[in-house]
């Protein structure tokens, strides 16, 4: 069974992020969507709430598996016995930083590889950081994520928004 792993901080989950699970959901046996804490980020939502929001946006693909992991993904993804990392990219200045991730990987972890998927053009200028501004102002972001979760994050944005920033 071919296993790939779709790492981010999925904060919140966008449908860019949806189309890159879907589309390689067709691609292998089996796809685990992780949540990975990111350092360098400031998260609005707890690691449960991503989760249970990934699950819910997630419902309709058959091989997709949602987890969490606090640790280097190239252990990860031994622990998985994944075959590859699935990361998309919206941009070369995307390229320039996971590029050298997926080296790292490599080198951490020779057995996965790391594929890149283009972001299909409706998706190309969407980000969470995108998606919490324009809710945490009561922006329509409606055209961005999966209706399932979309007043989740508008009322923990809107409340963000009002004192109690993420």
């Amino acid at each position: 069974m071919k296993t790939a792993i779709c790492p981010g901080s999925f904060d919140p989950i966008t449908l860019g992020h949806i189309d890159i699970i879907k589309r390689v959901s067709k691609l292998f046996d089996k796809i685990i969507v992780v949540v990975l804490p990111n350092p360098r980020k400031n998260p609005c939502f707890t690691i449960e709430e991503r989760l249970d929001f990934i699950k819910r946006a997630t419902a309709d693909i058959p091989n997709v598996e949602v987890d969490c992991y606090e640790g280097l993904l190239a252990d990860y993804c031994k622990k998985k016995q994944a075959c590859c990392v699935v990361k998309g990219l919206r941009a070369v200045s995307d390229f320039e930083y996971e590029f050298q991730m997926a080296l790292s990987n490599k080198k951490l972890n020779p057995d996965t590889e790391t594929i890149f998927l283009t972001t299909s053009e409706q998706n190309l200028y969407l980000s969470s950081s995108i998606v919490k501004q324009i809710a945490s102002y009561g922006g329509d972001i409606s055209h961005f994520v999966p209706s399932c979760i979309l007043e989740d994050i508008k009322n923990r944005l809107l409340k963000g928004s009002k004192g109690n920033e993420c």
